[in-house]
């Protein structure tokens, strides 16, 4: 027998093991309604997670849980049964006849259970489980889509993007917490949790539960936009975008964001909370924050009335005005007794006569545990103290109010950069009183020209008091647009960084036509560069813009809820006298449009770069719809509103027009309907009718652009390519520039796609969900398309005529940014 025929069986074996490979890749799923075994697993639409059985790294015990899909390094992130291993391959995971998800092990005994009530309607087989490609693992309503449990509300040892973590305290329970392993090899509940809990501010502990819920370490308060005892060095922290939400009735919760699902947060079994970053060059996980990361973050440790500075040696020192409880043991580098008072108060002596108290102001603290929210104003925070017998210290800032703290102040630090002034009460001998001749000189220096200027100033009040009753200002009409928008809370915006006017001016170059990157109808857009070198683009909006003022006020609202890799990040506004102005990253490729309708710059788009925008474009989409903490419909998307950074990756733009959907809303009705011609779904042009299909409308159109390299124009596109479609040879349709034998089927797959997306029928039209799956081979069977929507400008004219709507060109026309 010949060398060729004794390999013919080998080849033949080997041929078909890589066949039955691809047909099982090809049939991975996100979702599941029936059983997974101990070898069967999902995973995510885009292969971030997956779900089925692990072993923990030395452990043969076996789990149902979520870990990172393309990290080679074992990486989970929830467990299911934490706390009963099964010991051998014969677990399942199902979905139980009551619709409820299970994990039973050989003798069938369950020992996990999302523990739901379902439905009559829910129940069996109409129940299905998916794995979102944000890690959250869900079980919903097969016909409504309707989540009835999630992950995300049961973590375990780590916290990732838009999850929340929180407390009720109101009724004790609810509370959603991280909780570590017991050790790297047993993922049952350790020793520390981290937690958000709510006293007079929202805060962040980590507590011992071996010790009572011993405090281990804290942030600080929250003001509404940052930790007070996160110090400098954790900048970097604050790119998560960390929102808090107190309803102010004992309920409080949070969640972050970031532009990765590579960064997350974990709670150590060694009782840190750690940030981990994935670094696809180095192939391992990176540490970018960690807490306690110095002895001085370690809770009460200079004790009471102490203060830890870890720059210093020893770190521990007492505040101004007290003196060690035990200088011995105090010496000796044991600081947990703390200090004590050197003189007593004037209302704490018997004879209280004498001078009366005063501060001594300590500089960038972290603020003391046990604070009270007081009722007084700024102004009058030390005053107020100072009444007060028992008030032994006080701070007043934004987003706090009035700070008072009673009894004693434990767990201050001092800040390198960051932090607040502490002022802290001290009898009046323990303060230096500093010569008054100079202050008395400076006081009638200053009296006399204040009275010269009081007179000038009356004047002016007298004749701009007249425009003032009739004219309003504008800051006041803004903010009672953002707080209609907002739903009536204006601190929803705090965290949105405000830019001084003359900063922006400084870095566009006062605005020159030099730096203009295009207009539209809100006025023009500008590129500029910050002192530290940040390049931004500021949308300036024009004076004579009315309704380009109400767009940017609810881009302001929308957007900086959102943060995704895959949409525009909006850094922040301006607001000075008449001046509106957003200021964005900048985009170095400007807009999608620009490469696509030009014969030249289109050949930088090769086949494998578009079809890699496509994607990006559907993963904006669907965290929009589905995974961010809001839902929203954008309403322009288009071609122009694709920017694209230096890699070529695209991000969504102008969230002018957006509609936040709430509840169980689906769809909604306008009479102003807003938006570009050929982007524009029937239903909403016509009707006025908007949804999640609307936004998949134009997503289609988009697709069937970057295929074809054609502008949609009056329709004409979708008709053209119909038309191909039904004559079975799309090669006339795509773009020359990138067309390649060996693409064929996927450029083919993409015009099916996109064909479905324009259904004129918005219920034939597929989710964004679907879309995903459809471009990433997890559904293969795709159904037909039906026949597009033909609408001409012409036809949505009559129909704003019959139906009085008003339509209107796009507010956001900017074909270069």
């Amino acid at each position: 027998m010949g060398l060729h025929e004794r390999m013919s069986p080998l080849v033949l074996v080997l041929s078909l093991s890589c066949f039955l490979s691809s047909v099982c890749l090809a049939q991975e799923r996100a979702s599941f309604s029936g059983n997974l075994s101990d070898s069967q697993t999902i995973v995510s639409s885009f292969r971030t997670f997956r779900f089925g059985f692990f072993s923990p790294v030395n452990s043969t015990g076996r789990y149902a849980g979520i870990w990172y899909n393309s990290v080679p390094e074992q990486t989970v992130i929830w467990v299911a049964n934490k706390d009963k291993p099964i010991n051998d391959s014969s677990g399942v995971i199902s979905v139980s006849e009551d619709g409820n998800l299970v994990v039973t092990d050989g003798q069938r005994r369950v020992l996990w259970s999302t523990n739901v009530t379902v439905t009559t309607r829910g129940r069996g087989s109409s129940t299905v489980v998916e794995l979102l490609d944000s890690g959250n693992l869900v079980l919903k309503d097969a016909n409504s889509d309707e989540y009835l449990w999630e992950s995300f509300k049961y973590p375990t040892d780590s916290w990732l993007p838009n999850m929340l973590v929180g407390t009720n305290a109101r009724t004790g329970g609810g509370n959603i917490t991280v909780t570590s392993w017991k050790s790297p090899s047993d993922p049952s509940p350790g020793s520390y949790t981290a937690a958000l809990l709510l006293a007079a501010y929202p805060e962040l502990f980590i507590l011992n539960n071996d010790n009572n819920n011993a405090t281990v370490w804290r942030s600080g308060p929250w003001n509404g936009q940052m930790f007070n005892g996160l110090p400098d060095v954790y900048a970097g922290v604050f790119l998560y975008r960390f929102i808090v939400n107190d309803d102010t009735n004992g309920s409080v919760t949070m969640s972050y964001a970031n532009d990765s699902t590579l960064r997350y947060f974990y709670m150590d079994y060694r009782g840190s909370v750690i940030r981990r970053d994935w670094s696809e060059a180095r192939r391992n996980w990176t540490v970018g924050l960690q807490v306690p990361a110095t002895e001085c973050d370690i809770y009460r440790r200079c004790g009471q009335f102490g203060t830890c500075n870890p720059r210093k040696n020893p770190p521990c020192s007492c505040i101004r005005g007290f003196t060690p409880r035990n200088l011995i043991e105090w010496n000796n580098g044991n600081w947990s007794g703390g200090c004590i008072r050197k003189v007593p108060l004037q209302c704490e002596r018997q004879n209280n006569n004498g001078s009366a108290d005063g501060f001594v102001r300590l500089r960038r603290m972290k603020l003391p545990d046990f604070a009270r929210r007081s009722e007084a104003s700024e102004p009058e925070c030390l005053r107020t103290c100072l009444q007060t017998c028992s008030c032994i210290a006080c701070a007043h800032g934004l987003g706090y109010g009035c700070m008072i703290w009673n009894g004693s102040l434990v767990d201050s630090q001092e800040l390198s950069a960051s932090g607040m002034d502490l002022y802290i009460r001290l009898a009046h001998s323990e303060i230096k009183t500093p010569d008054r001749l100079p202050v008395i000189i400076g006081t009638s220096l200053a009296g006399g020209i204040l009275v010269v200027a009081a007179c000038g100033l009356l004047a002016r009040r007298i004749v701009m008091k007249k425009r003032e009753r009739k004219k309003g200002t504008d800051a006041e009409k803004i903010f009672e647009r953002v707080e209609a928008l907002a739903g009536g809370d204006k601190g929803k915006l705090k965290e949105l960084p405000l830019f001084e006017f003359q900063v922006l001016a400084a870095a566009t170059n006062n605005f020159s036509l030099r730096n203009k990157l295009g207009q539209g109808g809100f006025g023009p857009v500008y590129k500029g560069k910050l002192q530290e070198g940040q390049e931004i683009a500021v949308k300036r909006l024009s004076r004579a813009s009315g309704q380009g003022l109400e767009e940017l006020v609810n881009e302001v609202v929308v957007i900086s809820k959102l943060q995704h890799r895959n949409l525009v990040k909006l850094l922040g506004c301006c607001i000075a006298g008449e001046e509106r102005m957003l200021v964005y990253e900048f985009m170095p490729k400007k807009s999608l449009d620009y490469y696509l309708f030009d014969p030249v710059r289109a050949k930088l788009l090769d086949w494998k770069t578009r079809f890699n925008i496509i994607n990006g474009i559907c993963r904006g989409l669907l965290y929009l719809h589905r995974d961010s903490r809001l839902r929203i419909i954008h309403r322009d998307l288009k071609a122009s509103n694709i920017l694209l950074d230096e890699n070529l990756i695209p991000k969504i733009s102008d969230f002018g027009l957006a509609k936040i959907f709430t509840g169980n809303e689906d769809e909604a009705n306008t009479r102003r309907v807003v938006g570009t011609y050929g982007y524009m779904a029937p239903e909403y042009a016509m009707g006025g009718v908007f949804s999640e299909k609307s936004d998949v409308f134009s997503l289609g159109v988009i697709l069937l652009e970057i295929v074809s390299g054609r502008r949609n124009s009056n329709s004409t596109l979708l008709a053209y390519v119909w038309s191909i479609w039904n004559e079975g040879e799309i090669n006339g349709l795509v773009d020359p520039e990138i067309f390649e034998q060996v693409y064929e089927k996927e450029i083919r797959k993409c015009v099916h796609i996109g064909l479905l997306c324009v259904q004129e029928a918005a219920n034939n039209r597929p989710s964004v969900a679907t879309v995903c799956s459809m471009l990433s081979s997890e559904i293969a069977d795709i159904p037909q398309p039906k026949q597009p929507a033909f609408m001409s400008r012409n036809g949505v004219s009559e129909a704003e005529s019959s139906e009085n709507i008003d339509l209107k060109a796009s507010i956001n026309d900017v074909s270069g940014r």
